[in-house]
C-alpha cells in the first residue's frame, strides 16, 4: 500500500515499517491541513474515511509518528495536544506560533523578517555554548489576544484600550 506523501512513505520504509491503513489515512489528513489537530480530531476524519480504526489505533499511531520526527505533537494550554505533520519540503516547514489564549485561535507565523532570524541565531548560539549544547531546532509560541478578541474585550471594558501612567 502507497502512502500518498512520498516523504511519508519513504520515512516509514527506511524505518523497515509498514503502511498500514491508519497510518496512511493519519499522514494524509495531517498533509492536508494547516490546522492543529487534535487525536480526537483526527480520530473522527479518520471515522469518516474508515469506521473500523479506532481510537486506540489513531492514538499509538500519532505516538510513533511523533516519536520517528515525522509528526510534532504540541501543548498550546488548552488541555488538548495538537498535531502537526513536520516536513522538510513544506514551505512552512519551520514557524511560530500565536495562540489567543481566548478563543485558542493559532496562526502560524512564517514570514519571518532578518532581524529575528538573527536574533534567533544569536539566542540559539549563546545557548549552545552557555550549556554545551548542541541546538538542533526550536518552538517558539506567542500567546496573548487575536484582533477579534481584543476587540471584544474593548468594547466591553473600553478602559483596556488605554494606557495608564
Amino acid at each position: 500500500m502507497r502512502c500518498g506523501n512520498p516523504w511519508a512513505h519513504q520515512r516509514l520504509v527506511a524505518e523497515g515499517l509498514r503502511i498500514t491503513e491508519a497510518r496512511r489515512i493519519i499522514l494524509n489528513i495531517l498533509s492536508k491541513t494547516s490546522k492543529h489537530l487534535s487525536a480526537e480530531d483526527i480520530y473522527f476524519l479518520v471515522r469518516g474515511i474508515n469506521p473500523s480504526i479506532g481510537f486506540a489505533t489513531v492514538y499509538r499511531t500519532l505516538d510513533l509518528l511523533t516519536r520517528m520526527g515525522m509528526v510534532q505533537k504540541f501543548d498550546f494550554g488548552d488541555g488538548k495536544a495538537r498535531y502537526e505533520l513536520i516536513e522538510g519540503s513544506r514551505k512552512d516547514a519551520h514557524h511560530h506560533h500565536l495562540v489567543c489564549t481566548k478563543c485558542r485561535k493559532i496562526v502560524n507565523y512564517t514570514d519571518f523578517v532578518d532581524e529575528e532570524k538573527e536574533l534567533i541565531k544569536k539566542t540559539e548560539d549563546a545557548l549552545a555554548k552557555k550549556h554545551r549544547f548542541d541546538i538542533k531546532s526550536h518552538i517558539i509560541h506567542f500567546y496573548g489576544l487575536c484582533e477579534t478578541c481584543r476587540s471584544e474585550d474593548k468594547n466591553h471594558n473600553p478602559s483596556l484600550g488605554k494606557l495608564s501612567m
